[in-house]
């Protein structure tokens, strides 16, 4: 028991320096654009060293898919707390809402940030490495739900909601258009498929 605090701790100081770390590198990111960017002015940004940085992120790609990390833990916890007689397409719609109002909720900002994922090819490749593992998560969270043992429905489902996330994202940072009700037309279209896919 004595162990604990300690742990959760410098568990709590990782997670503060890494989270001043990606803000410093964001901020150059969007001013300078990703490729402009080295690694020591992200550091000397921060205010510690290029060997500190390399302690918390392996890359500057690394840096991204820190900012991206809780998005897919999000959206699962939110899909398994909807009703279980929800239909699909309403419970995916509001397992993403709570990325899309995370990635708005400072929008200017964040409209930048996601034009530079979107716009630089390297990022955007880890942000699809991402999508992969959040479909994963989700369809496996879709399976219990709808106690498929088909594996192709609930993965047909969350390939679905995460396409829909991903053009909300893009057209939300390129027109500056609500994103709610971006999200709400999205899943309106989709409802039809999302719970025909969704029959166990």
């Amino acid at each position: 028991m004595t162990t604990t605090p300690a742990v959760s701790l410098a568990e709590r100081k990782r997670r503060l320096v890494a989270d001043e770390l990606a803000q410093a590198a964001l901020e150059l990111f969007t001013r300078k654009g990703f490729d402009a960017v080295t690694v020591d002015e992200i550091a000397a940004d921060a205010g510690v060293s290029k060997r500190t940085f390399f302690r918390y992120f392996a890359s500057k790609e690394d840096v991204i898919v820190h900012v991206l990390a809780e998005l897919g833990a999000d959206m699962r916890a939110e899909l398994a707390s909807r009703p279980p007689e929800e239909p699909p397409s309403v419970a995916l719609r509001h397992a993403v809402a709570v990325s899309v109002t995370s990635c708005t909720d400072h929008p200017d900002q964040a409209r930048r940030v996601v034009r530079l994922i979107l716009d630089t090819p390297a990022l955007y490749a880890r942000f699809l490495e991402r999508q992969a593992q959040w479909r994963e998560e989700l369809a496996a969270e879709l399976a219990t739900r709808t106690g498929s043992a088909d594996g192709l429905h609930p993965r047909l489902a969350a390939g679905t909601a995460l396409a829909a996330f991903d053009v909300i994202l893009q057209q939300w940072s390129t027109t500056g258009q609500d994103p709610a009700g971006l999200t709400a037309r999205a899943f309106a279209a989709l409802a039809p498929a999302l719970d025909a896919t969704g029959a166990p």
